[in-house]
């Protein structure tokens, strides 16, 4: 009796160890048809999600290759191209702008200069990727260049101090160095560049420091006019622009930024050729003490014709 029920028990392990593969590659086959659709599902997001990269980061058309050993080398400018200026941070919270882009002491002045003071944060205008970061004696001193997905690269010049690494990933906003006077530098300021293909193009036919604001969500750049356009963004929104000089005044002012980040009372010198700190202290009826100390320079500082410093 016992052995009729092993032998049953054997028989019955027997037809179940020899169904397995045969049930194995039923469950198989049935599983085909399923991962075929799967595959073409999942080709269909992947270049989906290709083309979606591609037009949120028409950087990867522009530029042919990606280094650290150049500033800025410029390549062939499209005809036109659409600057995605949304999600932006302006790289510093000062308004006052010092000089303008464009010609400036027999050469052309690539960028524009906006009034910051040493260790003041410097923050990235777009998300993007550090391309360099690199100190440059005779130029823009300890600086930053970083390359976004809108199709511009951004160069900070200048800073005291890099807080990021080269082939870095930073966002909007990031504080990417502090500000300084190195380099070629007259007075601690930051140095913006904003570029196309290596070309510069002036920032004020985006950013509006003034106002701490972009022009619009883009900025539609055509290269048969963007020169021209230049011009007319200095007079809106540079050294001069609307609201921010009285001509009728016997010194030109830099734009000055409202009530919430000066006093009412705050009053700004543009440094004429062969003024002194002497001589401006003497004009502005204040001490070379007082004027260093508001500006935070020494009074061995060298001034430069078109410096900008407060004066109470």
């Amino acid at each position: 009796m016992k052995f009729r029920k092993l032998k049953t028990l054997a028989i019955l392990a027997l037809a179940s160890i020899t169904s397995a593969p045969v049930m194995a590659q039923d469950l198989l086959a049935r599983q085909a048809p399923i991962d075929r659709k799967m595959k073409v599902v999942d080709s269909v997001a992947l270049h989906q999600l290709i083309l979606n990269e591609q037009a949120e980061t028409p950087a990867a058309d522009l530029y042919e290759d990606w280094n650290n050993h150049y500033a800025h080398r410029a390549t062939a400018l499209p005809d036109t191209f659409k600057i995605n200026l949304r999600g932006f941070c302006m790289p510093t919270d000062n308004r006052v702008v010092t000089s303008n882009f464009g010609a400036r002491w027999g050469r052309q002045h690539k960028g524009i200069d906006v009034k910051v003071y040493i260790g003041d944060t410097i923050r990235a205008a777009f998300s993007g990727k550090v391309r360099m970061v690199k100190y440059e004696a005779g130029g823009y001193g300890k600086y930053v260049v970083i390359r976004h997905g809108n199709g511009l690269e951004t160069i900070y010049g200048h800073m005291s101090k890099h807080l990021v690494a080269e082939d870095e990933i930073v966002e909007a906003g990031q504080p990417i160095g502090l500000g300084g006077n190195t380099g070629r530098s007259t007075g601690s300021h930051l140095h913006f560049e904003t570029r196309l293909c290596g070309v510069a193009l002036n920032p004020a036919l985006m950013f509006d420091f003034k106002n701490q604001d972009v022009v619009g969500d883009y900025y539609m750049f055509y290269r048969d006019t963007y020169q021209k356009e230049s011009i007319a963004a200095n007079r809106l929104r540079g050294v001069g622009g609307k609201g921010g000089v009285n001509e009728n005044e016997d010194t030109e002012l830099a734009i000055a930024a409202p009530e919430a980040t000066y006093a009412k009372d705050v009053k700004f010198h543009k440094v004429k050729r062969g003024e002194t700190l002497a001589s401006i202290a003497r004009k502005r009826g204040t001490t070379i003490d007082e004027i260093c100390r508001i500006n935070r320079i020494g009074r061995n500082i060298r001034l430069m014709p078109g410096q900008i410093l407060k004066y109470n």
